[in-house]
């Protein structure tokens, strides 16, 4: 059970790269409550809850100078996340998506985000230097939708700087989610994903994703894909089914938590790896690590939106 953690023994700076949107829920009577989510920002949130002053939680993203984009600086740093690593682009304006649910608490999304700021996160004169400082972290963390948002340039100059980051000690954490209508074609994808997937000490990988975008016959074809690559640890989520962990050419099964009444799936996932990152990044091992993801995801779930209440 004693598994090598390849996040090391400490990591006080960490990075999370990626979109957060403008987020309407719509109520049963049609109303809609407002508010703010994207997968690694609601990740950023629950680790930096789930951390305290155990380390610095920084988000990296671009947004406008609108009243939208002062709110949502304003929330995050309310919940103790960094605000240095945030470009503010002048004229522009942050992404929008609205979440319909059904009785059994299934999501369907309604996407506005393809003039989103985010998009020139990287491509900007001032994104020099933020690139510059990716490095100095200990962890970086972003996902399959940052690298879809980012386009093609921004691809290529986050790639060059996870090489950089990995060769001065830092370590890469990466979210599978996979979202098709995100990408031209499944094969601009599978490039993408192929291009930084070597870079990789941590992949939560959603088990559905992987079917879709490369097509494997179930868990066994992932694992043997990722030893292939190198990773050193691999969880899959499977939703209410136990996840799947391959740390160190061990391998373990961590039964999800059962609930009563699902409210709401948004954020399983992004909670589930926020709190398996904080508590290995706490010394935990990856089946305790696990059971606090599980953990955190049955409460997210029996609640709506994508970020529940801190208390």
């Amino acid at each position: 059970m004693n598994t090598p953690n390849p996040l090391g023994p400490k990591a006080s700076r960490i990075a999370l790269i990626g979109e957060c949107m403008i987020e309407l829920q719509q109520r049963a009577d049609g109303s809609l409550q407002q508010s703010f989510g994207g997968d690694t920002l609601n990740t950023a949130v629950y680790l930096s809850r789930a951390l305290g002053d155990r380390a610095t939680v920084d988000y990296v993203t671009a947004l406008g100078d609108d009243s939208f984009s002062d709110a949502m600086c304003q929330a995050w740093s309310e919940e103790g996340i960094g605000l240095g690593m945030v470009q503010r682009l002048p004229g522009r304006l942050p992404g929008l998506y609205c979440i319909q649910t059904d009785a059994a608490g299934e999501r369907r999304f309604l996407y506005w985000r393809n003039e989103a700021a985010v998009r020139d996160c990287f491509t900007t004169p001032a994104a020099a230097p933020i690139l510059a400082a990716l490095p100095e972290y200990d962890v970086l963390y972003f996902s399959g939708i940052t690298l879809a948002v980012l386009g093609e340039e921004g691809r290529k100059r986050l790639i060059e700087t996870l090489v950089e980051a990995r060769e001065r000690g830092a370590r890469i954490v990466f979210d599978n989610n996979y979202r098709p209508r995100l990408w031209s074609t499944v094969e601009q994808a599978r490039t993408a994903y192929r291009q930084v997937l070597p870079y990789v000490d941590l992949a939560l990988l959603t088990l559905d994703d992987e079917q879709a975008l490369f097509h494997f016959s179930g868990s066994e074809a992932v694992f043997a894909a990722y030893q292939q690559i190198g990773t050193p640890e691999v969880v899959l989520k499977r939703g209410a089914e136990p996840c799947l962990i391959d740390c160190a050419g061990e391998r373990f099964e961590v039964p999800a938590q059962r609930v009563q009444r699902v409210v709401d799936t948004t954020a399983a996932g992004d909670s589930f790896s926020a709190a398996y990152l904080a508590r290995r990044l706490s010394g935990g091992t990856a089946v305790q690590a696990a059971e606090a993801g599980h953990q955190l995801a049955s409460r997210v779930i029996q609640a709506p939106g994508a970020l529940i209440p801190r208390d």
